[in-house]
């Protein structure tokens, strides 16, 4: 089947040509029909086989018909990372450019004042994260009511990140005849539900088993130690052929720590993760996609919706917590009908989270056999012993700042010559005590004997005169 035969128009047809594709995949091939019937859409496939098209290319047509408004977007967009959102409107520059549509990207992040002018000026699209959206919503920013079409995307990992409540809070904000499109790898119980209650008679579409990998995909898991992760990293970076890798991490810290590591062995390494601001995240990711560094360290925000050609290798350092982020993660390779490879390090401390994904699965994720020499121990230091009389036996008396230089000529204590007894040195003589100062004659009479608490014996004062008088 080619792209022609799914009632796309001449422009729409021509930029996909120009992007270099021509056979649509299974999720294309079934969606697309679909969504140019305005019929309400859930579309379960695995990762990487183009569910962002299956619902781009059908959009541009549809609303290359209509006239936009201030304020009042006709079509939305939710993706539940700033990644996933940046790549779909590439997609939408990539295959609307024969098309007068306007489209606004609504993250955190970054200011809000283009975002706000954007909105201002009218858009055809409006692809946001739910957070950012419902703070400009209560701000009086944006009206929902003329949205009549609605698109959640990678609704699982909505989920994930406790982004249901929101979801639900919007749906509520849009008209009531719009058509939906829900897109995910798996379909959980709350998903399900979410689709029950805001999905008119959908159709299913389902080209994989829900959370199953690409078979274009060689997966491999390599035991050892939390320890010898590290060495075993860089040597499956040195020997098996990479190109361009991603490696995941569980923790923020582990990715900033495993990106210096190996930046200091020699590796064109850099980091993303969710405590970098949005600008320094997209420069990194513009840095690996123009090949400026071939290792990029990653947190689960990269997981998903990141779309870079020619990633040979993924590997994960850590064992994702949920079976679910195993099968994204590793999505990021062998997209497009190229292969790949996946490698998982397994400790003891991956053992359940490992076996938990290949519950998930169905099946064995075979094992990668890598020697790697243990490091030498350290000898355990002699214990001490505890008494300080013993201490004071085996050890060595401490040689004071004088005796060091004399080391060789110290003679034994019985030889050495009795040290001459220090003679004190005479104190000075104490100063003659003052004779006391006698007190002035005004304040006293000579001739009278000292006077009592509170009786006067000197000279009556003036006023006190006047005051007799």
């Amino acid at each position: 089947m080619k792209f022609a035969d799914l009632g796309l128009s001449d422009e729409l047809l021509q930029s996909v040509l120009d992007a270099g594709y021509d056979e649509p995949t299974p999720i294309q091939a079934q969606a697309i029909p679909a969504v140019l019937m305005m019929k309400d859409i859930i579309g379960i496939a695995q990762t990487g086989t183009g569910k962002t098209a299956g619902f781009v290319l059908p959009m541009i047509d549809i609303l290359a018909h209509g006239r936009r408004r201030a304020l009042m977007p006709r079509s939305l967009i939710l993706e539940p990372t700033r990644e996933l959102a940046a790549q779909v409107a590439e997609n939408f520059e990539k295959y609307g450019k024969n098309h007068d549509l306007k489209m606004a990207l609504l993250i955190g992040g970054v200011q809000m004042g283009d975002q706000v002018k954007a909105l201002q000026d009218g858009v055809d699209v409006l692809i946001a994260t739910p957070g950012r959206l419902m703070d400009l919503f209560e701000r009086g920013k944006i009206l929902l009511t003329g949205c009549d079409l609605l698109v959640i995307d990678e609704a699982d990992r909505m989920l994930d990140m406790g982004f249901i409540p929101d979801i639900e809070n919007i749906c509520t904000k849009l008209p009531a005849q719009r058509q939906t499109l829900l897109f995910s790898a798996t379909m959980p119980p709350p998903i399900k539900k979410l689709a029950d209650k805001f999905l008119s008679n959908p159709k299913m579409i389902e080209v994989a088993r829900p959370a199953s990998t690409n078979t274009s995909i060689v997966q491999h898991k390599v035991r050892c130690t939390t320890r010898q992760k590290r060495e075993v990293l860089r040597h499956l970076l040195r020997t098996d052929n990479v190109s361009t890798a991603i490696v995941f991490a569980n923790r923020k810290t582990t990715v900033r720590e495993l990106a210096k590591s190996l930046q200091s062995h020699g590796f064109a390494a850099g980091e993303i993760h969710g405590d970098m601001d949005q600008n320094s995240r997209n420069a990194e990711l513009q840095k690996f996609k123009d090949g400026d560094i071939t290792i990029l360290c990653a947190s689960d925000v990269a997981a998903r919706g990141l779309d870079v050609k020619g990633v040979s290798h993924v590997f994960n350092f850590d064992t994702p917590w949920h079976p679910d982020d195993y099968v994204h993660r590793i999505g990021r390779t062998g997209r497009g009908g190229a292969t790949g490879r996946a490698f998982t390090l397994v400790s003891d401390e991956d053992l359940e989270s490992i076996e938990n994904v290949e519950k998930l699965q169905g099946t064995k994720i075979p094992e990668f056999k890598i020697e790697v020499a243990e490091k030498p121990e350290r000898k355990p230091r002699e214990a001490k012993p505890e008494r300080a009389e013993e201490r004071r036996e085996e050890e060595p008396k401490r040689e004071s700042r004088r005796e060091r230089p004399a080391r060789e000529e110290r003679k034994p204590r019985a030889e050495r010559a009795p040290r001459a007894e220090a003679v004190p040195e005479p104190r000075p003589e104490p100063r003659a005590e003052r004779a006391p100062r006698s007190e002035p004659q005004r304040y006293r009479d000579q001739s009278e004997p000292p006077s009592k608490p509170g009786e006067w014996n000197g000279p009556i004062p003036e006023f006190l005169a006047v005051s007799a008088l």
